[in-house]
């Protein structure tokens, strides 16, 4: 029993290693710059099939990336829609698409590669097709805030708010990589906390959904 617990330890050690190699080396160079042997070698393995063994094929590694972080991301956004039902503050509802990104990176402490890998894959038609259903998983969360902005914009026609909807899912991506970023290469960022990026993004998307309607 002790054999068969260490084999499974070291196997879940194993896949832990390359999901982090990973990580770092597609949102350092790019998820089509990387190969397999890459990221086998990353990690420390010798093996360079390590990667085919334990994920199959590079989509499946990249969901398997995006499903490591969603448990934490979506527990900590279903926690604050839960305190705020009701509201029809709609910086509520943005704090509630922004602050779940910003603490995660920021728990995960200095530096971290998770909003760089996912606007790498963001940028990939097929690849964001990944994160698209991984979002969907957590579609009763979805719910609850589009019934929420309903409450708080009632005259925004159904198109616009959905536009705008994506207009804030890449302000989000990409200015939390642009922090990332600079925070991993040691460069000057513009707020000095995750926190305080998170109120200014808020302060950017609250903005964006009450712009007029041309």
């Amino acid at each position: 029993m002790t054999s068969r617990m260490t084999r499974v330890e070291q196997v879940s050690a194993t896949r832990e290693a390359l999901l982090a190699a990973a990580e770092r080396l597609f949102a350092e160079r790019g998820v089509h710059a990387v190969g397999n042997r890459q990221i086998s070698e990353a990690a420390g393995q010798g093996n360079n099939a390590a990667v085919t063994y334990h994920f199959g094929a590079k989509a499946d590694l990249i969901r398997a990336i995006a499903r490591k972080h969603a448990e934490q991301l979506e527990g900590t956004r279903t926690r604050m829609m839960a305190g705020i039902a009701g509201s029809t503050d709609l910086r509520d509802w943005v704090a509630c698409l922004v602050r779940p990104l910003t603490e995660h990176l920021e728990s995960l402490g200095s530096p971290t590669w998770y909003a760089r890998f996912t606007a790498q894959v963001m940028a990939d038609p097929a690849l964001n097709a990944i994160m698209v259903d991984e979002a969907l998983t957590a579609a009763p969360v979805l719910r609850l805030f589009r019934h929420g902005l309903d409450r708080c914009l009632p005259d925004l026609p159904a198109g616009v708010r959905v536009e705008r909807g994506i207009m804030a899912r890449h302000l989000i991506v990409q200015m939390c990589a642009e922090r990332e970023r600079a925070l991993a290469g040691h460069g000057a960022t513009f707020r000095p906390t995750w926190s305080a990026t998170a109120d200014g993004l808020i302060d950017a998307i609250v903005a964006i959904w009450r712009a007029p309607v041309s």
